[in-house]
Order: structure tokens, then sequence, then C-alpha cells
């Protein structure tokens, strides 16, 4: 219907899991190496959990239509809810077992499927079983997945299976009686919703891949979309497709915050969050500007501290209600220097600074922030954050954790802190000393108490590092990456040594010693050398890497 009116090819936001449409966030693509591990080593399990709508089945269908070797025969189970018996006889009807005149039984599927699949590998090809929705397996049908890997060689098993699923399914597999079947678990992924910044570069993405030839989405309306679905790619497509309804119904072709607030109330049956009236917005859009302005003032009188030049504006708020959000076009007042600004006021809390920076705690403040301490330039007009990080030799990484995560990983962080009226803010923590957190608010330098720092923050973060090779370096892979990842781990402890050292081939041993690494250092043991353990690697090796967390300013005064 809205198609035509904004010159697109189709509709953008269809929930249907097109992998055309497939956006590879940083967890997308460390989801889906998963996967393509899976269909290139023999035996064991490989399991993908995550939310509903966060992204599964698309990556199932990518890896289908464009990641399978050619040498590849899949079956694909996408209702799991059958008996046994049900569950053998669907997986032949997929493979196109040829059965003899035996009777219809477990035992006769099963021999059926053991010979189609020696034939198989007797002609170098290999099978794999994808079952989706796996949550929803029977215990009676588990135990019958497990005794299928018992069909194998001498050497190696017959039958590659890929479990997806919702987080229950990691629920059910920790069962005391399914301790068998986790076991042979080799790969284990939770795929997470997406980032504002993903989110953003998201819905960018999908409207791009339909035909769009400029913006549709203000960024206000892209943050809201975000605060509205939570990240997840499903809610987000949702609320997307009924705003550019909306937006038709009205004949703009610029979707703002307002619509999307509309959308969501629309599509959830409920009340949205309301903002300011329209009506109301031209007669204070002038005051509120002074005011936020002020508001820095005071917060860098009150720490005692300068805001940097490029960070001292506020976004420009426009008659139609819109927020034009960093780079947008129009000027910005300017804000007085803190040098003539109050003494510090001892009773001012983090929730109160949060609260008067609120409108320029967005993520593009915090990335700028972020890149000033790595001493490279941001763009804010430019490509998206971790793209430009990545023309820079960078990389960004992003995960939930704690205190010790941070110290652990020791890089200045961006941190997600939701302030007491649950307004998310993103904040850099430059420096830890001790159990004081040295923060950037919006260019604003602060000092708060670990524990304040605490009470609102709930683990996420984001930082960049400097890869020494592909950001993720899987079991498999043949590249010089490979090469430093082992030498490195052998410098580390001769524990880690996987001969030769200068092999550059990812085999058993070195996925061994990968685990071993990070089961002693306390991290996700996966066997994947992704960020969190290149990082670990890099600190441990005094690789000249800067800035640091430990070691920053706070940490030397």
């Amino acid at each position: 219907m809205y198609t035509s009116f904004f010159g697109l090819n189709e509709k953008p936001f269809s929930i249907t899991p097109d992998p055309r449409y497939l956006f590879m966030s940083e967890r997308h693509g460390e989801a889906l190496a998963h996967l393509v591990y899976g269909v290139t080593e023999s035996g064991g399990f490989i399991q993908l959990t995550g939310e509903v709508g966060t992204g599964k089945t698309t990556l199932v269908r990518t890896l289908l239509l464009n990641r399978m070797p050619d040498n590849a025969d899949v079956a694909v189970i996408l209702n799991p809810q059958l008996s046994p018996l049900e569950f053998l006889a669907s997986i032949c009807e997929e493979l196109g077992v040829e059965r003899q005149n035996e009777p219809y039984s477990s035992k006769a599927l099963i021999d059926a499927l053991n010979r189609h699949l020696l034939a198989a590998h007797g002609a170098g090809r290999r099978t794999i079983l994808v079952v989706d929705e796996a949550q929803n397996l029977a215990r009676d049908v588990l135990e019958q997945v497990r005794l299928l890997t018992n069909l194998e060689t001498s050497k190696q098993k017959l039958l590659q299976i890929i479990l997806i699923g919702q987080p229950e399914l990691r629920e059910l597999l920790a069962r005391n009686d399914l301790r068998q079947l986790a076991q042979r678990i080799t790969g284990r992924y939770h795929l997470e919703p997406l980032s504002r910044d993903e989110t953003a570069r998201y819905i960018e993405h999908r409207l791009k891949v339909a035909g769009a030839l400029g913006e549709v989405f203000d960024t206000a309306a892209k943050r809201e979309v975000y605060r509205l679905s939570e990240g997840v790619p499903r809610l987000v497509n949702v609320i997307c497709d009924r705003a550019l309804l909306g937006a038709y119904a009205e004949e703009t072709r610029r979707v703002g915050k307002r619509l999307v607030r509309r959308a969501a109330r629309e599509v959830q049956g409920g009340p949205a969050p309301r903002g300011l009236p329209g009506w109301l917005i031209p007669a204070i859009g002038v005051p509120v500007a002074l005011v936020v302005g002020a508001s820095i003032w005071l917060l860098a009188g009150r720490a005692d501290l300068t805001v940097p030049p490029d960070l001292a504006a506020t976004p420009e708020l426009t008659p139609t209600g819109g927020e034009t959000g960093p780079g947008a076009a129009g000027e910005t007042p300017s804000v007085p220097e803190a040098a003539s600004a109050p003494a510090s006021d001892p009773d001012e809390t983090l929730d109160d600074q949060l609260r008067l920076a609120g409108d320029i705690t967005y993520i593009g403040s915090a990335f700028s922030s972020l890149f000033e301490l790595w001493g490279i330039p941001f763009d804010g007009d430019g490509a998206a954050a971790c793209e430009q990080a990545a023309d820079r030799g960078l990389a960004c990484h992003r995960q939930r954790g704690s205190w010790s995560s941070l110290r652990q990983l020791d890089r200045p962080a961006i941190l997600t802190l939701t302030d007491t009226r649950g307004e998310d803010h993103e904040v850099v923590l430059i420096a830890l000393s001790g159990e004081v957190a040295e923060l950037s608010i919006a260019g604003v330098t602060v000092t708060h108490p670990v524990r304040d720092v605490s009470e609102l923050w709930f683990g996420e973060f984001q930082l960049l590092w400097q890869p020494r090779g592909p950001v993720t370096l899987a079991p498999g892979m043949n590249d010089p990456g490979v090469r430093w990842l082992r030498q490195s781990l052998a410098e580390i402890d001769e524990r880690y040594r996987a001969d030769p050292v200068d092999s550059p081939l990812f085999d058993t041993t070195l996925e061994s010693r990968v685990r071993e690494f990070q089961r002693d250092h306390r991290i996700d043991v996966d066997g994947f050398a992704g960020g969190q353990t290149q990082i670990i690697i890099n600190s441990l090796l005094a690789f000249d890497e800067r800035p640091r967390l430990l070691t920053a300013r706070l940490a030397r005064e």
C-alpha cells in the first residue's frame, strides 16, 4: 500500500525470514560462524538459542541457501512436536531414504537411515539435520536425537545435528536426565537482541534493500523504535511497518518519534509513552534548548570540568515535534564554558547528572568520547561508529558482564545506564581505580563510587579493541590470524601450546587449548577465539594497545 509512496520496491519490514534482509550485526555474524562450523565439522551437536524474534530462523535460511557446502544433504525439521517414530520418519522423508519391504518401526527406520548415511559417506557427502523450535522436543524424542549420533564409522559421526530454539532449550538440556545429550554439544551460542546503534543501522539496511534512496526514519524515531522494541528485530519490523503505514496515511515521507509511538500503541493494543503535544513544542522549543544548554553548563560546573567544544551543543527541536539527531542540519546554541560555573554540589547524584544531560547522552555522543580516548576522529554524519572503527583497524565488542568483566578486558567502555525514570543513557567508563569510576557524560568527566553506578547499570557495555586478524577465529579456519593465536597462547603458558605453532589451521587440538584458556579465565567456553578471548590475550601479552581502563588518568592520580 505504502511502497510506491516511499519509492520502495517492496515492503521492507516483512516478518518473513528472507535472507536478503539479513542484517549482519556482530552477534549475528558470530552466530552464523557457529552454524557454518557446525556444517563443516563432523559429529556432535551445535546449539543456537535466542529470544523470540531475534533472527534465528533467518540465520538458518541464510545458512541453507548461501553457506551450505556443495557436498551436503540437509534434513530440516520445522515442527518438532512429533512422536519418536514420526520424528524418524520425517528425517527419512527429508533425506529421500529408500526403505525396503520392512515393517514401519523405529528399528526399520534407523536401519534404513544408517544404510543411507553410510552410502552418502562413501560418496563423499555430508548429512546434516537441522531442528528448528527445538525447545518443543519431547523427552523421548530428545533421547532419540541422542541415539542418532551413534550412527558412525570407526573414524567419524555420520550425522551432524543443529538444534535451534528459544532460551527454554538451554534449560531443557540442563536437566540431569539429559546430561548425556548435553555433553555431546560441541558448540553453543545465544543470540542477543540488537543494540541501539545496531537497531538504527538495521532499519536503514532493510530500507535500502527494499529500494529506499534517502532517510525515511529520523534519528529520534530510530531511537524510539529501539526503546520500544528493546532491539528485538521482529518487534522492530512490526513497529516500523505500522509507522510507515501511518506516515502514508498522513501523506508525510518522514517518520518521526510521534508516529513510532502511535504505531507501537496500535501494535501492542495498549497505551504507549506519550511525548509533548505537537502544538506545544513550537512555543517551548527555544526555552527547552536553553534549559538543556544550561543543564550541561551546570553539570560541567559541578564536576569542575569543561565541555569539549564538539559536544557543547544540544539537539534542535523542530516545529513538528521530531528531534534532529547528532549531525543534523541547523544551528545549535552554544554552551558557556565551565570556568565561571558555580561550585560543585556535593549532594548531586549520578541520577541527577544523567537527567540534566538526558537529551545528549545518545550513542553518537558516547562514541565521540570513546573515539577521542583512542585518538581518532569521529564523524557524526558519517558511517556507523563500528564501521568507522574498522576503517581505523579497530573493532567493536559488545557483551553483558560485570565489573570483573570490565577489569579483565581493561578497555574504556560505553555503559548503558538507566535512570530512575526508566530512561537510558550512554556514558563512557574512562577509568577504574579501586571502587571509584571515572565517567564521561556527554563529554563531561565526573567521578562516582562504583556502587552508585551499579544501581543504574544492568551489565550492558561495548568497547573498542585492536584485533590482530579476523575478529572471530573459528575451528576449521585457515588464516594467518590462527598462527598468531597459536603463538600467543604458547607464549602465555606452555599448557596452551598447540603444535605446530606456525600452522594457520584451526584444528581440534587448538580448539581444545582455546577451551582450556577460556575455562582458566572464566569466560564463555565455546572453543572460538572471539573478541572477548582475543582481548584478554592481548592484555596478557601487554600488547601495546591504548587506552586502558585500569591505567588511565584516574589510576595515575
